[in-house]
Formats: structure tokens, sequence, C-alpha cells
């Protein structure tokens, strides 16, 4: 069948001349085994380390979430005294928010983004590697608490004046105030070079509105981040000052107002819940496109109710302090806010059910997880609306209803979408795809113990269980629901061992070879990481891609004939496999690593002495010395590829290649 005339594929070689193929896996490299990853600076090995440092973390945090369950799983339970209960369910709300949501959206972040932006590393690499360090020595320091006299007893909200010495006065709240600072220090320096990266690096013709919605959810959180940071950051200096120096900035004694804690944390914390969720948002707009064989519907609304979100999630933090005396004022102002704040949401969940609506369906593990995504996240949206109406909130704060709320938001939102992308990512950073049967039994496994973990508790709060109780009693008539809830807290466990399992067993079979590797484009996808060869080559793209379109990816690979209707032109694995072109990529450093590992040393010295401070601000500036004499490359540092080709020599025109075009007659999907 003819196919109508359609501008070429271009590519644009970055590059000076074309060198042999000697493979698109070949990674020439002196860096071997363990140094290989400490040391470096490529943005693909970073989001792999965030991520797997973020999923001990979430196990971690899992266990946590047991105890409490075990300690609750009957009337006057005595797994754990009072005082141990306060420090695991502190402890299990701040590993989940700060050490596993937050850092397994920077794996995505550091991995994917760079690719869909058509760049061949971030902005600032070592500057990336001492983000990643910083966040690993902050989870470490946090956790150090356990074993230098307890953990932090305040809450993950930490409320003035429960975290004053006199009603906090072991170290545990030291590590919760020193700990956060520290994780918060990684956090900024990531959004910073995310930041440059996607409004600098885009490749040509990448506008804003041509750059894939999970690039533009993931610049829309590190805005967040770059402003809601220096407030939580604020309150935490002021929080170790009051402990370390016996400051009085929320001592009531001494006339100050508990409440400044409430509203600087909490203007934090509401862009928080955004930071956390917007992620996977991104994701679902990237996945449900593609397994529904439908583009996007409303790609331009979904951008700006993203960037809408960002924006108006500063207005509402006040909700989450109805109980508080601020007056009927203020809170009929916030009411007004948190039900204004729903319109951009929902507009985004209408988006994804028309972009699924009179699709292709291909119900792959991916597609389960974001479908989870909508629905789940619904749910949790609607109770939060609930809350903007004040008497509601007022009833049902501080008790389970609450609970509920924020776990069908953060894990049935945000972690639901997070799994659907380590499936749907998965054979582009490691060249094989997870098990399809094993992915699905962990889809339905946490699935039904996530609503029968969370959903009881919308019950439990309605019939006035309060919250951070450590036990309750018999005649209360708590202990069915509890028993169901705490069944299905283990169920959550099942299913994350057999994911555990799936990790495992697909990657013992793809080093053994009973397991295929993954062509570049497994998914027929439509954004530009598929149109490099999966794993992802070390320096990324061969070739700058030339963008015209959304979706551009895609456009490339369909047409539309003289009938109007789409066919296939040519192969995203065959795109895929273009070039050879080896660039000179940044130098391996260990500075970031020695410049990071002294700042624990700092805090332990604010809690316990002062010559701990001053040998780990030596650290310091020696690790900022040396980094500053280091070279940005280092052709003898063994992270490039031969010879140095930063520099293209001579007229680039020559370097413009034409795809052949498939005249295949294979007719696309819907489009």
């Amino acid at each position: 069948m003819a196919i109508t005339e359609e501008p070429p594929l271009i590519l644009e070689i970055e590059s000076g001349e074309t060198k042999p193929s000697t493979g698109a896996f070949a990674r020439p490299t002196n860096a071997k085994g363990w140094r290989a990853w400490v040391f470096t600076v490529d943005h693909k090995k970073i989001g792999i380390m965030y991520g797997a440092v973020a999923m001990f973390w979430f196990f971690w945090g899992g266990i946590e979430a047991l105890l409490i369950r075990s300690q609750l799983l009957t009337p006057d339970g005595t797994v754990l005294t009072a005082e141990q209960y306060n420090q695991i369910f502190t402890m299990h709300g701040t590993t989940m928010v700060f050490l596993v949501v937050m850092p397994l959206a920077a794996a995505f972040a550091n991995y994917i983004v760079p690719l869909q932006i058509g760049a061949r590393d971030v902005a600032f690499p070592r500057m990336n590697a001492l983000g990643l360090w910083i966040f690993v020595f902050g989870g470490i320091f946090l956790n150090l608490s356990w074993f230098l006299g307890g953990g932090p007893d305040g809450g993950w909200f930490a409320y003035a004046p429960n975290t004053s010495v006199t009603f906090s006065p072991g170290a545990g709240m030291d590590f919760y105030a020193l700990g956060l600072q520290i994780a918060g220090i990684a956090s900024l320096v990531g959004a910073i070079n995310l930041i440059v990266t996607i409004i600098n690096m885009r490749a040509p013709g990448m506008t804003l509105l041509r750059m894939p919605v999970f690039t533009w959810m993931i610049l829309v959180v590190q805005f967040l981040l770059l402003f809601a940071l220096p407030v939580i950051t604020v309150a935490l200096v002021l929080l170790s000052m009051d402990r370390t120096f016996d400051a009085n900035f929320f001592n009531v004694g001494m006339g100050a107002d508990p409440l400044l804690w409430q509203h600087l944390f909490w203007i934090f914390g509401h862009p928080e819940v955004y930071i956390l969720i917007l992620p996977s948002f991104g994701i679902v707009s990237e996945t449900l496109p593609v397994f529904s064989r439908k583009p996007l519907f409303g790609y331009s609304v979904i951008v700006i109710s993203g960037a809408a979100i960002g924006f108006m999630g500063w207005g509402v933090w006040a909700h989450h302090m109805f109980v508080s005396g601020l007056g009927p004022v203020s809170v009929a102002a916030f009411s007004a806010t948190t039900m204004f704040i729903a319109v951009p949401t929902g507009v985004k969940i209408l988006n994804w059910i028309a972009t699924m609506w009179g699709g292709k369906i291909t119900f792959t593990v991916p597609m389960m997880f974001s479908i989870s995504l909508v629905s789940m996240f619904t749910i949790g949206g609607l109770s939060g609306v609930m809350h903007s109406v004040a008497p509601a909130d007022t009833q049902q704060t501080d008790t389970y209803f609450i609970v509920a709320h924020f776990h069908y938001v953060l894990f049935g939102g945000a972690l639901m979408g997070l799994f659907a992308g380590m499936y749907y990512w998965w054979p582009k950073a490691f060249g094989y795809k997870l098990n399809d049967t094993l992915g699905k039994w962990h889809f339905w496994i946490v699935l039904v113990g996530f609503n029968l973990t969370f959903g009881p508790m919308h019950i439990l709060g309605l019939q006035g269980m309060a919250r951070r109780h450590s036990r309750y009693g018999p005649e209360d008539g708590f202990d069915f629901w509890n028993l169901m809830v705490s069944i299905g807290a283990f169920v959550i466990l099942i299913g994350m061992i057999v994911f555990a399992i799936n990790i495992v067993k697909t990657w013992l079979g793809y080093k053994a070879g009973t397991i295929e590797q993954s062509p570049a484009d497994p998914w027929d996808g439509r954004t530009l990481e598929w149109a490099i060869p999966s794993p992802t080559p070390e320096h990324n793209f061969d070739y700058v891609p030339v963008v015209t379109d959304v979706d551009d990816f895609w456009h490339k690979k369909y047409q539309k004939d003289e009938n109007g209707k789409l066919r296939k032109v040519a192969d995203g694995n065959a795109i895929a496999q273009l070039g050879d072109q080896h660039p000179h990529l940044p130098s391996p450093s260990y500075w970031p690593i020695v410049l990071a590992s002294g700042l624990p040393l700092i805090a332990l010295g604010l809690i316990y002495t002062l010559w701990l401070t001053g040998i780990g601000l030596l650290v310091l500036v020696a690790a900022i010395y040396g980094w500053s004499l280091e070279p940005h490359t280092d052709p003898d540092a063994g992270h490039g590829h031969g010879d140095d080709h930063d520099e293209p020599d001579g007229d680039q025109s020559e370097n413009l290649i034409d795809l052949p075009k498939d005249e295949s007659t294979e007719e696309a999907p819907v489009g």
C-alpha cells in the first residue's frame, strides 16, 4: 500500500566522526565491581541505586508497620510498650514519606527524564551523585537512633511542644530533626539539578508542550521541592536550636506559640503530598496511552492541571489545623481552597478514564497497577474532599479515618503508580521484563491486602478509634475490624515477597540465558526512551533526536496513508540500532561520597560532642577542595568510550541521516 509522503526521521549526530561499531552494550571501563557503582556519576546507575536503597527502606518501614499491626491485632496488645509503639509509628511514617516514596520518585526522575528529553546525562552529574549519597547517609543517620537510645517518638509531624526535651528527653528527636535536614539537602540538590536539566538540555524541537507528561510532573515536583524544603528546614533548625542550645522558639512557658511549628510544618507538608503523588500521576499518564493504544486524552489539560495542583497546593495547608483554634474566618477560607484544589485533580482522573475509553486495552502488569491508581486514588481523593467540610473534619481528625484517607492517597495512589513504573521501565533499565505471571500475583495480592488493611480503617475511624493509641480495650468494640486490618497488612507482606521473588527469579533467568533480552521497544512506546537499545547504553543516545511533535517517537513509527488510516512505517527496534557513536562522558568521582559522609559526623557532633562536628567540617572542607581541583572529564578515568569526541568537526550536514521507511502495510492500532 502506498504511503503518503511524510518528513523522514532525522537524527543528528552530536559528536564527531563515526566510530566502528563495537556493540550497543560495549562499556570499556577501568572501574570494575563495586567501584563502578560507588564512584559513578552516570544518571542511570544513580537512578537504580536510588530505587534499590528506597526499596530496602520500604521493607524496613513495612516491618515497622507489621509491628504496629501486631500490637493492635487484639485488645490490650502486649507486643510493644507504649514508648516503643510511639517510636515505631513515628519512624514508620518518617521512613515511608522521606526514605521510600520521595527517593523512589527520584529514582525514576534520574533514570527516565534525561532519556525522555533526549539528553546524555543530567546537567550536573557529580552533584547528582552527591544527592544520592547524602540521601543514603541521611537514612542511615535517622535509623542510628535505634542503636543510640531509641527512635524519635513525636510522630512524623513532630508537633511542638511534644518534641521538646521536657516531653521527649532522649536523643531520638535530635536524630529526627538533623536527619531530615540531611535528607532535605539531598532533595534540594536533586531539585536544582533536574530543573536545570529539563529547562536547558531538551532535544532540538522539544518545546515545553512537547515534553512527555512524566517529565512535566517531575518538573513541577522539583519546583515544589525548591520552595517547600526551605520552610521545613527553618522549622527543623528552630527545633534543633530549642533542643540543643536551649532556645525558646516553641517553649510555651517562655511565651512561644506552638502553632508556629504546625504552620511551618504544614506549609511544607501539604505541597509534600503533591511531591509524593505527582510523579505517579506522570507515570500513569505514560502507561495508560501505551496500553490503551490511544494518545493521552487532553495532553495540554493534563499538563496544566499538574501545574495548577502544584501552585494551588500552597494555599490549603491549614485544613490540617481545623481543630487548632484558627477561628471561623480562616477555617472557611481554607475549606474553600481545599474544595477548589479538587478540580484539577478531578480533571486528571476524567482525562485518564477518557484515554482508556474506547481503546484497545492490554492488561499488562503496569496497566493493572495504573488502573488501580486511578481507582484507589479516587477513593482517597473523595475522603479528602470530605475533610474540606470543617464539621466532618473536626469529627474525623485524630481517628483512623484520617489514617485510611492518606494511605489511600499515598499507598493506593503514589506507591501503586511507582509499581506501574517499575514494571513498565524495568526492561529499559535492565534489558529484560519481569515475569508477567508473578507480576499479576504481586498486583492482586497487594491490591486485596491494601483494601483489607485500609478499607476497614474508615469504619474504625467513624466508630471513634483514635489514632496513635498503643492499645484499645475489649469493651470498645474495635477488635473485629482491627483483626481484619492486621490480616490485610500481612497479606501485603506476602505480595511484596512475591515481588522480591520475581526480581530474583528473572535476574537469575536472564543471567542463565533462559530469559531473552528485551527488545528496545517492547511495549510499542510513544516517548524517546524507547528509541534506544535496552538496557540503555551508557551514553544514552548515539544521535541527538530531533523532535517534531508530542509523542514524537510514536509518530515516527506510524503515519497516515492516502485513506487517512495509520500505518506502521518504521520499527521502533530498528530505530534503536542506528549508529554507534560513543562520546566521552563525565568521569567517575569519589568526592561526592566523601563530602556526603561529613554531614552525619557534623550532626552526631551536635548531639554528643562538638569534636565530631569539627571532624565532619574538616571532611566537608577537604572534599569541597578536592572536588574543585578534579577535572570534569578525565580520559584516563575509564568512563569514556575511546577518544574524546566532545567537539564535532567540520560541516555537520553530512551527519544528518534519513531513516528508510518500512513499506509495511501493517495497520496501526487505535492512534
